[in-house]
């Protein structure tokens, strides 16, 4: 007859060798995927501000037609200041955006609008050709 004391045990437990190579994964998983997580963020809250571009720019184009083919003049003035082409302050305002966050620059034959995520400083530019520039792009 076989005594209980003398049976082998069943581990039912991980070791700590085990856990600790789980947790090292884990983290090295982490790792690579965190400049991949930021660079969605930005482009996430990015798109809100190309969203405002865009409807600055469509008001640019109705009030070209509206005015004999020339843009307003604006020297550097934040989206505050865009009643003349009919967008109101609050207009523009969002989660990640406001009206001060947009500059525009025009003169009877040119424009850029300038969108600034902050705090980060990322900037999307796009003339009135439809010309990307600054430290984000779409890409199209």
């Amino acid at each position: 007859m076989h005594s209980l004391a003398f049976m082998p045990r069943r581990a039912s437990a991980f070791t700590l060798i085990e856990l600790m190579i789980v947790v090292i994964i884990v983290a090295i998983l982490a790792t690579i995927q965190l400049p991949m997580y930021h660079a969605n963020v930005v482009a996430a809250r990015m798109s809100e501000g190309i969203s405002g571009v865009g409807t600055i720019r469509t008001a640019m184009r109705v009030y070209t037609a509206s005015h004999g083919g020339n843009y307003p003049t604006f020297n550097h003035v934040d989206a505050s200041s865009l009643s003349a082409i009919g967008i109101m302050p609050t207009d523009l305002n969002g989660k990640f955006f406001q009206s001060g966050n947009y500059i525009v620059d025009s003169t009877a034959t040119t424009y850029t609008i300038q969108a600034t995520l902050l705090p980060s400083g990322e900037t999307y530019i796009i003339n009135q050709d439809g010309v990307e520039s600054g430290t984000y792009q779409t890409g199209q």
